[in-house]
């Protein structure tokens, strides 16, 4: 079996680029461009691509909303990154850059927010995209017509001004240092009131057909304003919840990309398939619901982080595919990322009796995890950590739930005792960290702490570089402190392909982008 970049590096810049951007008040333009310097994978690939083509690529989990404004699971923007696009657009770095939009500038106070549209760009209706577009999507974002904003991210725009057909004007209520990264956000038509039926974007692939449970067709949008862009005439992603079902479609050649495929399982893949595995900022946790006993005492919370073995986990489970993680934040984000929070909780059997003893819980007690079971992966995790705790006395019952409960009853419902997950990656350390903010709705830790609250709070608003790292880094600490949950590791994203796939590029977020594969022959 080849292997390919098995040790890429994914360097974040946001913070010293498009932050220090923000605040000298700089302009950026750009010509259309698939970050063809970025490609990774089989791009080097001596064989003649091939115009063309349709290819099959495995996802583990259904759509939650077509509509982009709506959806909350980062399986769906994986899936929807092919056909929405924003003002500004992440590339493989985690870096944004100019994509509908051509240019902008930052006023220097940090409130006002002015973009020229790039010529040329049209939905997959036909219709030339305008300022009046932006505008009513952005304004659907921050809730301008409902006062309730569908996105956090939008809620501190005081208003937006289509300026001219090509110019939209951005006002903020106070200065947001992570607000330019929420421009990666989808634009929709004005007016359109189907997208959760029939969605419409600016991406280079165009939606055909959804079949919940089963897939999702995306045709090449031949109007794509970047050049030679897609070069696959349709892609299917093809909805495989099991794991081995997934492996037997991929050996039988039903299928062609199979992202986050188990480690264990590239080994039996024959010759005609390659692979790539590199971090993928991505948390893998076990959350405590902390409203509910016993998981409201800090004690239990440091105590079960320390009847954990996080490096038998990572060696069992990922097998050494993992990076060992104390707080939520992967080292990719190596600028903002507090190191040494991993060992806070060093393995300690005894030390995690102590604990339990002094919470009132000598003999330990009974819990259930809920495991969404479509994700082999955290199911498995699950099976180790159950025994592991079995060990300081905790009783852990498994529950195998459907991924649409685990969205409806765990993370929007907030019922349950403990869950393991993985928390995708964004584009800036507050996006990741904000869900932890008392208010915050997709708090389902149901996690409060006001002096991390003030301490994010802050950072959201700190002009200088310096001083807002430390902000994120002390947040960070006052996570790992608290056993918030229980942070295990960033897994290695691996993905098998066929031999004759070209072209695939890894990001350190949640997308599959498909704009830059290929055939070969």
């Amino acid at each position: 079996m080849m292997k390919i970049s098995r040790k890429r590096k994914f360097w974040f810049k946001i913070g010293a680029i498009v932050f220090a951007i923000a605040l000298l008040s700089a302009c950026a333009k750009t010509e259309p461009k698939v970050n063809k310097e970025e490609v990774t994978a089989t791009q080097q690939a001596a064989e003649t691509p091939v115009k063309g083509g349709n290819i099959v690529v495995i996802v583990p989990q259904d759509i939650d909303f077509l509509d982009p404004h709506l959806a909350v699971a980062a399986g769906t923007s994986e899936m929807l990154f092919n056909v929405f696009e924003g003002l500004l657009k992440p590339n493989s770095k985690g870096e944004v850059y100019p994509a509908i939009a051509e240019s902008y500038e930052i006023s220097a106070d940090g409130l006002d927010y002015t973009f020229k549209l790039r010529e040329g760009v049209k939905f997959h209706n036909g219709a030339p995209l305008t300022s009046e577009d932006v505008k009513y999507s952005y304004d659907r974002l921050a809730g301008k017509d409902t006062g309730k904003p569908l996105s956090p991210a939008f809620a501190a725009v005081d208003s937006i001004e289509a300026k001219d057909a090509k110019t939209i004007v951005i006002h903020l209520t106070a200065n947001n240092s992570s607000f330019l990264t929420s421009l990666t956000t989808a634009i929709i038509p004005k007016g359109y009131e189907d997208s959760n039926k029939t969605p419409i974007g600016t991406g280079p692939f165009k939606f055909v057909e959804y079949l919940p449970g089963q897939k999702l067709v995306l045709a090449k949008f031949q109007d794509y304003y970047v050049k030679d862009t897609p070069k696959l005439d349709q892609v299917e992603f093809r909805i495989i919840t099991d794991a081995e079902a997934a492996l037997l479609a991929l050996k039988a050649g039903e299928a062609d990309i199979y992202p986050r495929i188990g480690t264990e399982k590239l080994e039996q893949l024959d010759p005609d398939y390659q692979s790539v595995s590199a971090p993928q900022n991505l948390v893998q946790l076990l959350t405590f619901n902390i409203a509910r006993e016993p998981f409201d005492d800090i004690l239990v919370r440091q105590a079960i982080n320390y009847a954990v073995d996080k490096d038998e986990i990572i060696e069992a489970v990922a097998f050494g595919k993992g990076t060992k993680l104390g707080s939520n934040l992967s080292p990719i984000f190596k600028q903002y990322y507090q190191e040494g929070l991993e060992n806070t909780y060093s393995f300690n059997v005894e030390k995690a009796k102590s604990l339990l003893a002094e919470a009132g819980f000598k003999d330990g007690f009974s819990t259930t995890l809920s495991v969404p079971s479509n994700y082999q992966f955290h199911v498995d995790t699950a099976q180790v950590i159950a025994q592991q705790l079995d060990k300081v006395g905790i009783k852990v019952k498994i529950e195998p739930v459907e991924w649409a409960v685990w969205l409806e009853r765990i993370y929007k419902g907030r019922d349950y005792d403990t869950t393991i997950i993985g928390l995708d990656g964004k584009l800036n350390p507050h996006d990741i960290l904000s869900k932890y903010l008392s208010d915050a709705k997709n708090n389902f830790f149901n996690y409060k702490n006001t002096e991390f609250d003030a301490t994010l709070n802050s950072a959201l608003t700190e002009n200088d570089l310096a001083k807002r790292i430390e902000l994120y880094k002390k947040a960070q600490t006052i996570l790992t402190n608290d056993a918030a949950a229980l942070y295990i590791m960033d897994p290695n994203l691996n993905v098998a392909l066929k031999k004759n796939i070209a072209g695939y590029t890894q990001y350190p977020i949640y997308v599959q982008d498909l704009s830059t594969v290929y055939l070969t022959e």
